[in-house]
């Protein structure tokens, strides 16, 4: 048994950790006893901290990744889809799981993370490439496991916070706490509204300067707002567990979200934002039921859900009498119910054996209401498809000593009727130097991904005769964590990846005028991914928290040419950035808190021949954001004032091609907490 002493366990142990007496912060020392967790052996996994998630109430898991992960994230505009690219590979590669059931899209097979707020995410962690295999099939890129738990609250508890920022924007959240011996009740209510009206400078047009005999003497580019870009998010959740105290826990979560969101001209659109509608409304209710049973050397649970999602999108144009006709009239709906049970043995101090089977029984049916036949009748545009998705998983964990350890894992998964060959995973790690921490991880698997619902049935383009895309990854990583006790903490991390997709499905223009899904692509993607922490604590009021991320991420087209103009093969995947960084660093004094943010992203190319003419390629970009926050107990609670100023520099940028993107902005947010 190794006894690991940090006087604070880096930046959680600030604020989650720290005591507030007399109008002070004392931080208490934070013993550890134990050895390294046997589910982790040769696992490249990166947590992010609770203190990173409740930053602020305007924050969606998609701003919390950008700043403190190495993944891209894509984002289409403020309050727009935003979705992942996870070690160069595409949105629909990452898995992500909510509470262990997957919330991709069964028909996009994606994640909007601008939906999901960070304040209802009490725990999340991203699994790179091969770890994923140990929580979900189909993560080629990687996962991300988001989780709840319960408020472990004595009596009643109320918190509420108050935001109002620039364009108009005001973000309210209340959270109702109930707990005793045996019952945790939460309530939590996330709201969020803007007319989104931010300006920018475009610079997808020039405007001439003339003089007086209208000869052009100069040009610039405009200052334009960004138009028909408003939008109205309202998040519930509620969970209820109740703890035997015997060795069960029995679980109740629902999260139901209701978003109206206008998607927003175009850098290119010349039209007047009056004369047409362009909007997007969801509804979506995710609910699951839980029940553990533990005991000293072993864990059953089983888990239960239902997922409901219902997509209105909208379309009409002024046909130049005053009235807006729809153009398109888009409705898709998806019900989702899903099953997991899991076992896990632990047999003495050296093995650790698990099983689990999940099942997921999706109904899909997606339609176009304004398509007219000659005849006048309404004709029918989609499809109405059902699929079942089968997952087995079985694995034996082995610690040989107290220096290594060795993990086989082995999944096999069905899509409808196709099976997958048996999916293995095999992890290794290894304690190099024991006084500082220094840990080998190495790992490889086969993973596979299935063709989503649109993918084979979308009309008009789907195609049914697509193939699964498969692939081989490959990890290899150190990690090291030292630290003095009173002093410091300081760990880090490198590993090495590469990753082999063949058959990559790509969306390709047809001759009869619309795109349609092929397997045309075989994808190298390889880098390396860095990661470091540091704090530092002096006089027992000052700490200073630096945190920084780092990735190279070439993902390159090995396939065959598809045409002797085909100038793709041997390029750089779009919108896949090579290099992306961030740094995070808080300085702490008492109940004052400075944080500085900082993340950036090298170009990306639009083209797969990666041609940078024309709007070919975006440029890199820097962002910065600043906040500076009070802690104010008072005898029956906490006030909080926080002030942030996003985009420090004023920087332009673009994250999409002809997707405006806000300048600096500000935001200020007042909470109470009893």
């Amino acid at each position: 048994m190794k006894r690991v002493v940090t006087a604070v366990a880096l930046l959680a142990s600030l604020t989650a950790g720290a005591q507030t007496q007399g109008g002070g912060l004392r931080i208490p020392e934070v013993t550890v006893y134990g050895k390294r967790l046997m589910k982790d052996i040769g696992v490249q996994k990166t947590r992010l901290d609770s203190v990173v998630l409740k930053e602020n109430i305007s924050l969606s898991m998609a701003d919390v990744l950008t700043y403190n992960s190495s993944i891209f994230v894509k984002s289409y505009g403020r309050a727009t889809l935003s979705t992942v690219s996870f070690r160069g590979t595409s949105p629909s590669h990452t898995q992500v799981t909510w509470n262990g059931m997957r919330i991709n899209n069964p028909m996009l097979g994606m994640t909007d993370f601008s939906m999901i707020p960070s304040y209802f995410i009490d725990e999340a962690a991203l699994l790179h490439g091969t770890s994923s295999v140990n929580e979900t099939g189909g993560g080629l890129g990687g996962a991300v496991k988001l989780s709840t738990r319960p408020a472990e609250a004595e009596g009643f508890g109320l918190q509420y916070i108050q935001g109002i920022g620039s364009f108009k924007t005001f973000d309210e959240f209340l959270r109702l706490t109930y707990g005793d011996e045996h019952w945790q009740l939460s309530t939590r209510v996330a709201c969020s509204a803007s007319p989104n009206e931010y300006s920018y400078r475009n610079h997808d047009k020039k405007e001439n300067v003339y003089d007086e005999e209208m000869n052009i003497i100069g040009s610039y580019y405009p200052t334009e707002k960004n138009r028909s870009g408003s939008f109205r998010d309202l998040h519930v959740l509620q969970e209820v567990y109740y703890n035997t105290r015997k060795g069960d826990r029995l679980g109740m979560n629902a999260w139901y979200l209701r978003s109206n969101r206008e998607l927003p001209m175009l850098t290119t659109d010349y039209g007047n934002e009056h004369d047409f509608e362009n909007r997007q409304r969801e509804e979506t209710f995710r609910g699951l039921l839980s029940w553990e049973h533990m005991r000293s050397n072993r864990k059953w649970s089983l888990k239960g859900g239902y997922v409901h999602t219902r997509m209105k999108y909208d379309y009409k144009r002024d046909a130049g009498n005053g009235v807006m006709t729809p153009m398109t009239r888009s409705r898709s709906r998806v019900n989702t119910l899903y099953g997991q049970a899991e076992s896990e043995y632990y047999a003495g101090e050296r093995w650790l054996f698990t099983a689990n089977m999940s099942a997921y029984q999706h109904w899909a049916e997606s339609r176009d209401k304004n398509v007219i036949r000659q005849d006048g009748n309404q004709a029918v545009v989609g499809y109405s498809k059902g699929r079942t998705e089968l997952s087995a998983l079985a694995s034996a964990k082995w610690r040989a000593n107290e220096r290594i350890g060795v993990s086989l894992v082995l999944r096999e998964e069905m899509y409808g009727e196709s099976f997958t060959p048996l999916i293995p995973a095999l992890f290794v790690d290894a304690l190099l130097f024991a006084p500082g921490n220094v840990l080998f991880k190495a790992s490889v698997s086969r993973n596979y991904r299935f063709p989503t619902l649109n993918d084979l049935y979308f009309l008009p383009g789907g195609n049914p005769e697509l193939k699964r895309e498969s692939g081989w990854t490959y990890d290899v990583g150190l990690s090291f964590a030292t630290g003095r006790k009173d002093r410091y903490s300081l760990s880090g991390s490198v590993n090495w990846f590469d990753s082999h997709v063949k058959d990559w499905i790509l969306w390709l223009p047809t001759t009869k005028g619309f795109f349609s899904p092929r397997n045309v692509k075989d994808v190298h993607a390889y880098g390396v991914e860095c990661r470091s922490d540091f704090t530092l604590t002096w006089a027992r009021q000052w700490q200073l928290s630096l945190n920084g991320t780092f990735s190279w991420t070439p993902s390159v087209n090995e396939g065959e040419p598809m045409s002797p103009a085909d100038r793709s093969v041997g390029k750089q995947l779009p919108y896949v950035p090579e290099l992306s960084a961030g740094i995070n660093g808080r300085l702490a004094w008492n109940s004052w808190s400075l944080l500085y943010k900082w993340c950036y992203y090298s170009e990306r190319h639009t083209m797969s021949s990666n041609d940078v003419s024309l709007t070919g390629k975006l440029p890199p970009y820097f962002m910065s954001n600043l906040t500076l926050e009070k802690r104010l107990p008072v005898g029956w609670g906490t006030w909080t004032f926080k002030g942030s100023v996003n985009n420090l520099f004023n920087e332009e940028y673009l994250s999409v091609l002809s997707r405006p993107m806000p300048g600096i902005h500000f935001e200020l947010f007042v909470g109470i907490e009893f």
